[in-house]
């Protein structure tokens, strides 16, 4: 970390774990968990998904720390431009979805899920199509595909203008694959790495090796605002930043990170403040006309008592905290 760690008996003791319910099923839940940490600096959230061990998810608490103990960058920009997020819904539900957003002008349409195929694919990004012909599409597999699959889907959804599609794959090198194979096609489809920038202990090895057009990071998943803004100088390539179904606290330091980078040529995938159904503070940070304010949140007291979950939970968050914690010691 960049910062001095503060007493783990310090994080702990000013610590609020939450469950907050959403308006549709995402990445699998129905439900979002986090702990919230109050600091000098403000807020910061901590809400690494139940899956990933304690060594990946420490820098998420890095992260959640950093934003409640240092103040945020100044800002280059006042207000993100942020994207629709259309989750693995029928296509029959794309148009109620996409009404939440405020005039959407750009949309990412998740694609690969679990149980459905292509042509469960082909309907949704073809209705969002029809219903906002002048949008930017793009797609998000979150690697849900090999590398035969990526390539002959791309080539049919490509169909529809995409503006870059997601994560197609597992891995570096199954990226750099599949963006080889459709340029080979004659498809000129951009390829974008998420997971394969923030599972990977060297995030700038999709630059090296080519893999991708560019990188879509998150403020949790790399540690935080600093260390995100150091791995896209470096990197060299396009940037677009994204939430992690974080609460208004976290996508407050997203949004933080997204004004404080030199140039932001895409839209930021920021306003999944809309799948939640409620939210820690009385004021949520949401988009208007597609844009979403750079500003701090504050957690409300009564939220945070509505949406307690039961002590075994929280006991769960504070002993995750500790083991994060002790990881970052050692780092």
């Amino acid at each position: 970390m960049s910062i001095e760690l503060p007493p783990l008996a310090e994080v702990l003791a000013n610590s609020h774990v939450v469950r907050l319910p959403m308006r549709v099923k995402f990445r699998g839940i129905s439900q979002r968990e986090a702990l919230l940490i109050k600091g000098p600096a403000g807020w910061g959230e901590f809400s690494a998904f139940g899956e990933y061990e304690a060594e990946e998810a420490s820098r998420w608490l890095a992260a959640g720390i950093e934003a409640a103990y240092q103040p945020f960058p100044e800002p280059l920009r006042t207000k993100i431009p942020v994207n629709a997020t259309l989750p693995a819904v029928p296509a029959n539900e794309v148009g109620s979805i996409l009404d939440r957003y405020d005039a959407p002008h750009t949309i990412k349409i998740k694609v690969a899920e679990h149980g459905q195929d292509l042509q469960h694919d082909v309907a949704r990004v073809a209705e969002a199509r029809r219903l906002y012909p002048d949008a930017a599409l793009r797609v998000d597999a979150n690697m849900g595909w090999d590398i035969d699959e990526a390539v002959h889907a791309l080539r049919k959804l490509s169909e529809f203008d995409l503006q870059y599609a997601e994560q197609p794959v597992p891995g570096i090198i199954g990226l750099a694959q599949v963006r080889e194979k459709l340029r080979n096609a004659g498809i000129e489809l951009k390829i974008a790495a998420d997971e394969a920038v923030r599972k990977h202990t060297d995030p700038l090895e999709v630059s090296r090796l080519g893999a991708a057009d560019l990188m879509v990071i998150k403020a949790q998943p790399l540690g935080g605002i600093q260390a995100v803004l150091e791995i896209a100088k470096q990197a060299e390539l396009d940037v677009v930043v994204s939430s992690a179904l974080d609460t208004s606290v976290g996508l407050a330091q997203a949004a933080a990170l997204a004004s404080a980078l030199p140039e932001l040529p895409y839209a930021c995938g920021l306003s999944t403040g809309t799948l939640l159904a409620d939210d820690v503070c009385a004021d949520p940070l949401l988009a208007t006309a597609g844009f979403l304010p750079v500003r701090r949140i504050e957690a409300d007291v009564q939220k945070l008592q509505q949406h307690r979950p039961e002590d075994s939970r929280i006991q769960w968050w504070e002993k995750r905290v500790a083991q994060c914690y002790e990881q970052l010691t050692r780092a």
